[in-house]
């Protein structure tokens, strides 16, 4: 499903990006004002690791992949959403130091787009496996599978 595929590429790129340069990712978070100083690295270093893991998650069909994604989503638009009601003059964060909305700055009303845009294909797949009654694997489940066909290989 491509827009499975899109989703997590989306979230395994963003993640990998902050990743590269978390001190830079710390201090847009810390420009929100939502988080105690002590915990800016943590957070900075966490939340991207998350994402990347959720990404691979929903590449690889993993059970509950999709719904930390949709939290994650709902996380970012609500920071979002408050970055616009409070009128902060901040980068999104969205894709690390390397964002053309860092440089451009104004981008929290198109960041927020994109995610209620994200947050429809989150529904969608999610609508499209109780439909079409895909049941997605557990991560036990991913590696029985790929241990098994290990084994057929060496036979």
């Amino acid at each position: 499903m491509v827009s499975r595929w899109v989703l997590g590429l989306v979230f395994v790129y963003a993640g990998s990006t902050k990743l590269m340069e978390p001190r830079v990712f710390a201090t847009l978070i810390e420009a929100y004002g939502l988080v105690p100083d002590i915990l800016l690295m943590p957070v900075a270093v966490l939340l991207p690791v998350i994402e990347v893991i959720a990404g691979l998650g929903i590449l690889l069909d993993i059970k509950g992949s999709h719904v930390v994604i949709l939290g994650l989503v709902g996380l970012f638009l609500l920071i979002l959403g408050y970055g616009i009601w409070m009128g902060l003059d901040v980068d999104c964060g969205c894709f690390g130091p390397e964002d053309p909305e860092a440089k451009a700055f104004h981008g929290l009303r198109q960041a927020f787009a994109r995610d209620l845009f994200m947050l429809t294909g989150i529904g969608f797949i999610i609508g499209w496996s109780r439909y079409r009654q895909v049941r997605f694997q557990s991560i036990g489940g991913y590696f029985n599978r790929l241990n098994l066909n290990r084994k057929r290989k060496e036979k």
